[in-house]
């Protein structure tokens, strides 16, 4: 069956039906240290639109070495460890790194950047996105469960 959004690996599959309700490029410093990227695609998905086929096969491991305890877990798969999404305990969200937890390169592009530090002594984007220190103002997080 074909789905608006897919990814995973070989052993789990994710899906949705729903665009994000948020879609940034990155630049803080946690996303920089677990993928390796100098910016990472992140799109947050309201947590209930994210179907994953396989939970049980998901390892879970704190998103924020320096944060062990905080909201955001990042799965990856039990059997081959490939990244599958960054999951809110708090069940408000679940995010998706598009190029590096399966999803196909016609995922939508970022629609602005965040959390940029301009003390971090890398050029503010010139892209035409606007660009801000933290999430975009008008992002609300969603009620959780």
């Amino acid at each position: 069956m074909s789905h608006k959004f897919s990814g995973g690996c070989d052993h789990i599959k994710t899906h949705s039906e729903h665009d994000p309700i948020d879609n940034h490029t990155c630049h803080c410093s946690v996303c920089k240290s677990v993928t390796g990227q100098a910016t990472t695609h992140v799109a947050f998905f309201n947590h209930a639109d994210v179907a994953v086929d396989n939970e049980a096969g998901l390892k879970r491991q704190p998103f924020n070495a320096n944060n062990p305890d905080g909201p955001l877990e990042l799965c990856t798969c039990g059997e081959c460890g490939t990244p599958i999404m960054l999951n809110d305990k708090q069940n408000r969200i679940r995010a998706i790194v598009p190029n590096l937890m399966g999803y196909d390169a016609g995922f939508p592009a970022a629609s602005y950047h965040a959390f940029f530090d301009p003390a971090a002594g890398v050029a503010k984007p010139d892209d035409g996105r606007e660009v801000f220190e933290g999430l975009q103002p008008s992002f609300v997080w969603p009620e959780g469960s």
